[in-house]
């Protein structure tokens, strides 16, 4: 799914309407996507199985912290 198809979403579930928050969010997207996509692309390179360069992206992504809820815990 690409950046422009995806559904960005508030806390609430309504979609975001503030086209400025979603060009932002469009850009990091594209960002991201392409770090991963160079980092993906290393880790194959140096001998690496595609399938445990995707279990450390999944991991780093299972250890981000939602900074509005840090502290509540």
């Amino acid at each position: 799914m690409s950046s422009e198809d995806f559904p960005w979403l508030d806390r609430d579930g309504q979609p975001v309407a503030c086209v400025e928050k979603v060009r932002v969010l469009r850009e990091n997207d594209a960002e991201l996507r392409q770090t991963l996509q160079d980092a993906f692309e290393d880790g194959i390179l140096m001998g690496v199985s595609p399938d445990a360069m995707r279990q450390s992206f999944i991991a780093i992504l299972a250890d981000l912290v939602d900074p509005k809820s840090q502290g509540n815990a």
